[in-house]
């Protein structure tokens, strides 16, 4: 793709890098095939080269973001499906990123957006905060299907009671016999609070396999959610904190992963030494806890899964993540490692395509992330599941009204099948 930056316009280190990534698309046309909202729509412009075009414009320019772009980049749901298919290598991820922070920067939204907004970056990156409000939402949840469908998004997902782990406090678990490796958790913000037995039984998992598990003093939110709502400057300040607590660990007694058990957490800590590139004060030790972040299905596939101590073939639909399969390029590990702890496992049909979670997209864009959880639903069902398995807490929610079955966390599984708490007992 031809561009036409001025030399003053290069200079700045954002707008190079999406020149960079705008001259690798050859207009091809191979990511409408495999976009969400282009399978959907059928419009041009929700597709990602579509809205390559909108950001190249709007770049160019320099000017504000107009109600065209924010429109359609809004409806992007960062699924990533478009790299994976790209045969250019275009890193979609880092445009939109940059186009987001632009349209965060220079654009307007009516009121009712803005609240919404503020009251998400306010509330879901703290668990203190956001588990009273879900507490309080639960007692609103009847009311879910009379309102509307921004707020009841909200009101699905909120119920009660809702319990504080004692393992997500700072503290080091130690492994079980010789340790073999030493790793940090990332334990989140949204998930400890929705589902905190998931962090348990990957506590559990790690430490039953050798492994010594930090939760270090001071980390939390990875940011995720403020960056792709255009909040550059937060996001950084969630990636500086935790770059903070887990290179004390590192310089200390040592780490040989930061373990992360939320796919898009993953996502944007494995990016963090991008996000930080141009921090001369950051850029290093973020490029180093990038090169140590692991899906938690990476590490148990470098340790290797020890035998089942159950009986456990089910039937599992394994629902793979945007942010996992995409995002991170990891796509038949967790299902070896499923098979390996005795579960019968199947592929869901249409397997690439988003089940509308992307992080807040379900609360932003209702409409559509309830079609595309709708066409998931349909698919997984084919398959006729006992247990849906996913790696990413924001499917798990999306996916839990209408899958007919359980949801599991892959390693609330892969737990339960070597020992641990069993993952279908009332919650």
């Amino acid at each position: 793709m031809q561009t036409n930056f001025t030399l003053a316009q290069l200079a700045d280190p954002p707008i190079a890098a999406s020149n960079d990534i705008l001259r690798k698309c050859v207009h091809c046309g191979f990511c409408t095939a495999t976009c969400p909202t282009y399978v959907l729509l059928g419009d041009e412009l929700d597709s990602p080269r579509g809205r390559i075009y909108l950001m190249k414009e709007m770049f160019e320019s320099g000017g504000p973001a107009t109600p065209q772009v924010v429109k359609h980049v809004d409806r992007c749901l960062s699924c990533l499906s478009c790299m994976t298919t790209c045969p250019s290598g275009v890193h979609y991820m880092h445009l939109v990123d940059h186009g987001r922070k632009h349209i965060e920067e220079t654009y307007r939204r009516p009121l009712g957006e803005r609240l919404l907004r503020g009251l998400l970056i306010h509330l879901l990156p703290y668990p203190a905060r956001f588990r009273p409000a879900m507490a309080l939402g639960s007692l609103f949840r009847p009311l879910a299907s009379f309102m509307p469908g921004r707020l009841k998004g909200f009101l699905r997902m909120a119920q009660a009671p809702l319990r504080a782990s004692p393992m997500d406090r700072p503290q080091v678990f130690q492994a079980e016999g010789k340790r073999r490796m030493r790793v940090a958790l990332l334990t989140g913000c949204v998930q400890r609070v929705i589902e905190p037995g998931i962090n348990e039984a990957t506590v559990r998992l790690l430490t039953r396999h050798g492994c010594e598990v930090v939760v270090a003093r001071g980390a939390g939110c990875c940011g995720s959610l403020v960056h792709h709502m255009g909040r550059e400057e937060d996001a950084l300040r969630a990636a500086r904190t935790n770059i903070a607590a887990w290179t004390a660990e590192l310089e200390g007694d040592g780490l040989d992963a930061v373990v992360i058990n939320a796919s898009g957490c993953g996502t944007t800590v494995k990016d963090y030494g991008f996000m930080l590139r141009a921090d001369p004060a950051w850029a290093e030790k973020a490029a180093r806890i990038s090169g140590l972040a692991k899906d938690v299905t990476e590490v148990m596939g470098k340790l290797g899964l020890m035998p089942p101590v159950r009986e456990t073939a089910r039937r599992v639909a394994y629902h793979s993540a945007c942010s996992m399969q995409h995002g991170q390029g990891i796509r038949a590990l967790p299902t070896e490692l499923l098979s390996a702890a005795g579960f019968d496992v199947v592929d869901v049909p249409e397997g690439h395509l988003c089940c509308g979670s992307a992080g807040t997209y379900n609360l932003m864009q209702p409409d559509l992330a309830d079609r595309l959880r709708d066409r998931k639903l349909a698919n997984i069902a084919k398959t006729t599941p006992e247990i849906v398995a996913t790696g990413n807490i924001g499917c798990m929610v999306q996916l839990a009204a209408g899958a007919g079955v359980p949801v599991r966390h892959t390693v609330e599984l892969l737990d339960w099948a070597t020992g641990g708490s069993d993952p279908f007992l009332p919650r």
